[in-house]
């Protein structure tokens, strides 16, 4: 018997521990957040492509390897034409939206991203998501109006203090006020966390989760920090594997309706952890396109990433018994 999202979702001030829960709670938990992703959802998981433009960043966050004073780091854009000719060679046939990705990077904007915009509503009926950090209400609507209808912006931690000692983009309340302006303009947006961020503290942890379920999103996601070789935190843990996933599970039992994404990062804290996210609600799981030239200098973390691509998306959806959905994210928005 399926069992509602609301009956599962544990007390707020239970959260803490069911982030660290072992054996049966951690089964029930992630039980719950598959059941409640299968209601809203059934068994359709959307399929993303990421093509990530640029690495130049104007900002310095402590986490990421493509922070501005990483000076060793190699430095790319992608041209339009060159995006344009990846996607009319053909894109993999599951994927039905597509994720344009970048530092923070004002001029890339002009210059390609909005002109691919523009080329992918002409010319496919693919779903335009953007994650390009903090723009210009002007900037925004005119990448609206081209087409795009869906922005990633993370907010990473929900700690005011916190986010200023990870130095964070601009301050809390700015990032905070960019996603009610972004949602207040029309978009549908994605926010997020980072959980185990260095001097993270688990009550930190569960008030970002807790704020994440009250924003107004469409969609939410939970990384697992990991440290990059080229950052201020080099060498520092990440957090366990079972603690992403219980906190995905909980953002899904709080907002069933929301699409939430498996992210690759979890890959390299355990062989299986990909596939568990999926076990345990999500929805959404992207296949990365970018050229393997420029792909290891994209340095969110470490050279090295784990790269999703459409075999592994079919072996980890097969396992998990979900299906790629046929309808792209806008299509489920906007139908």
């Amino acid at each position: 018997m399926t069992t509602s999202a609301s009956a599962c979702l544990p007390e707020y001030h239970e959260w803490e521990d069911y982030l660290g829960a072992k054996d049966d709670k951690s089964i029930y938990l992630r039980k719950c957040g598959a059941e409640a992703r299968n209601l809203h959802f059934g068994k359709r998981v959307f399929v993303r492509g990421v093509i990530e433009l640029s690495n130049y960043c104007r900002e310095n966050c402590s986490y990421c390897g493509m922070r501005r004073d990483n000076r060793t780091l190699s430095r790319f854009r992608l041209q339009r034409d060159r995006i344009v000719q990846m996607i009319e060679c053909g894109l993999p046939p599951s994927i039905t939206d597509l994720n344009l990705q970048t530092g923070e990077d004002p001029r890339v904007i002009e210059e390609v991203v909005l002109p691919v915009v523009q080329y992918l509503r002409t010319h496919t009926t693919l779903g335009i998501s953007l994650c390009l950090g903090t723009l210009d209400s002007s900037v925004l609507n005119s990448l609206r109006s081209a087409g795009a209808f869906y922005y990633i912006l993370k907010l990473e931690t929900g700690d005011e203090d916190h986010y200023a000692d990870m130095s964070a983009p601009g301050t809390y309340k700015e990032r905070m006020g960019a996603i009610y302006s972004l949602v207040s303009s029309g978009w549908k947006v994605s926010s997020g966390m980072i959980l185990g961020l260095p001097r993270q503290t688990s009550k930190m942890a569960v008030e970002t989760l807790r704020l994440l379920t009250q924003l107004p999103l469409s969609g939410v996601s939970v990384s697992p920090f990991i440290s990059g070789d080229e950052t201020p935190f080099a060498g520092k843990s990440s957090p366990e594997a079972s603690s992403v996933i219980h906190a995905l599970a909980l953002l899904r039992l709080a907002n069933p309706q929301r699409i939430i994404p498996a992210v690759s990062a979890l890959s390299l804290l355990g062989n299986d952890a990909y596939g568990e996210a999926l076990e345990a609600g999500a929805n959404l799981v992207t296949i990365n396109l970018t050229p393997a030239k420029e792909r290891d200098n994209y340095l969110l973390y470490k050279r090295k990433r784990f790269i999703v691509d459409d075999k592994k998306v079919r072996d980890v959806l097969h396992k998990a018994d979900l299906e790629p959905s046929q309808t792209s994210m806008a299509e489920h928005f906007h139908p």
